[in-house]
C-alpha cells in the first residue's frame, strides 16, 4: 500500500487554487462534445456502443480502455474519463452487451466474461487499438483478467477497482440479489434516486441527495412509456448466477496470475467493500509491480473520483510513459 497523505494535501491545494470557470466557459463546454459516439459490430452480429474521449493535445501516449461493472454502463466513467483524457490519453468506454446503448443478446447465456472479453477485442480491432491500459470496475476487472489470456499483448498495465479472482460470499449474494430483483419502473428522478439510495446506502454512507440523483441518472434511462428503467437487460442475471454464485465452475486465479505477470497493476479497494475483502486484496499483491490503495468510507466499488483514487490513478498512469 502507498501513503497518499502528502499527495492528498497537494491535491487539496491545487483544487482550492482552481479558478471559477464561470457561466461563459460552461456554455462553451456544453456546446462542444467531450466524447464521440462509436459503434461497432461483434463477431456474432450485435451492434455495440462506446464513448471515445480524444486525448488532449500533447504527448503521444497509449490509450486507456475503461470497463464497467455487472449492471452498469459507460456513464460510470463520465467524470473519470475527461481528466484521464487531459493527461494526453485517448479514453475508450464501451457499454457491454445488454447494457446502456449496446444491443441486448437474444441468448442470455452469452452474458459471461469470455463473451465480454471477445467484444472488447472486436472493439479494439474496429478502432485499430493494438495496446492499451485497462481500468476495470468490478466485473470489468474480471474481463481484464480474461483478456490477458486471450490477447496478452493488448494490455500494457491495468487498474482493478475493488475486484479480485475470488469474490467474498456476502458481496456475491448482495449483487446477485440486486441484479435479480423484480424490475419496476420509476415515475420520476426523485423515485429513482430514493431507490438507489436504499440499495447503496451502506456502500456510500456519506452520499448527499445530489449524489444519489447523479447515481440514478447513470443507471436509469427513460423508456418509450415515459418511465425510468434500469439500463440493462434483466436476463444478465441468468449467466451471472452461474459465474459467481456458482463460482466453482470458474477458476479466475489463473487469469489474475496471467494479468499480473510482467505487468504493473494498481489495485484499488473500498475499505467498506463486501466483495473484495482485505485478506484477498493482500494476497493479490504478489510482487512490487502490484500496488494497493484503500479508499476510506467507501464500499463496493469506489467511484474513482475520490481524491485518494484520483491521485493514485494519475500517478500510476504517469508512471506508464
Amino acid at each position: 500500500m502507498i501513503n497518499l497523505k502528502d499527495r492528498l494535501q497537494d491535491f487539496t491545494r491545487a483544487h482550492d487554487a482552481m479558478p471559477d470557470l464561470g457561466p461563459s466557459i460552461s456554455g462553451v463546454l456544453k456546446k462542444s462534445p467531450i466524447y464521440h459516439d462509436r459503434w461497432w459490430m461483434t463477431d456474432d452480429g450485435l451492434r455495440m456502443y462506446a464513448r471515445d474521449y480524444p486525448a488532449a493535445a500533447g504527448r503521444v501516449r497509449l490509450p486507456v480502455i475503461c470497463l464497467h461493472g455487472l449492471t452498469r454502463n459507460s456513464n460510470d466513467f463520465e467524470e473519470v474519463a475527461p481528466w484521464i483524457a487531459a493527461l494526453d490519453r485517448r479514453v475508450i468506454v464501451p457499454d457491454f452487451r445488454g447494457r446502456g446503448l449496446s444491443e441486448n443478446d437474444p441468448d442470455a447465456m452469452n452474458y459471461h466474461l469470455w463473451t465480454y472479453a471477445k467484444d472488447v477485442l472486436d472493439l479494439c480491432d474496429a478502432l485499430g487499438i493494438g495496446q492499451a491500459i485497462l481500468i476495470g470496475n468490478s466485473m470489468g476487472g474480471l474481463v481484464a483478467m480474461v483478456l490477458s489470456t486471450l490477447r496478452p499483448n493488448l494490455i500494457k498495465s491495468a487498474i482493478l477497482n475493488d475486484i479480485g479472482p475470488t469474490l467474498a460470499p456476502k458481496g456475491q449474494a448482495r449483487i446477485s440479489a440486486l441484479a435479480a430483483m423484480q424490475r419496476r419502473a420509476m415515475r420520476n428522478w426523485q423515485d429513482a434516486s430514493a431507490f438507489i439510495a436504499e440499495q447503496y446506502r451502506l456502500v456510500f454512507p456519506d452520499n448527499t441527495p445530489a449524489d444519489w440523483l447523479k447515481f440514478a441518472r447513470r443507471v436509469f434511462k427513460k423508456g418509450r412509456d415515459g418511465n425510468l428503467h434500469l439500463a440493462y437487460d434483466p436476463r444478465i442475471t441468468d449467466a451471472f448466477k452461474s459465474l459467481t454464485v456458482g463460482s466453482a465452475a470458474y477458476d479466475l486465479a489463473p487469469c489474475y496470475a496471467s494479468l499480473a505477470h510482467g505487468r504493473k497493476i494498481l489495485l484499488i479497494r473500498g475499505v467498506l467493500s463486501d466483495v473484495l475483502d482485505a485478506a484477498e486484496a493482500k494476497k493479490m499483491v504478489t510482487s512490487k509491480d502490484v500496488t494497493r490503495v484503500d479508499i476510506d468510507r467507501v464500499g463496493h466499488a469506489p467511484l474513482l473520483t475520490e481524491p485518494q483514487a484520483r491521485i493514485a490513478i494519475t500517478d500510476f498512469l504517469e508512471s506508464q510513459g
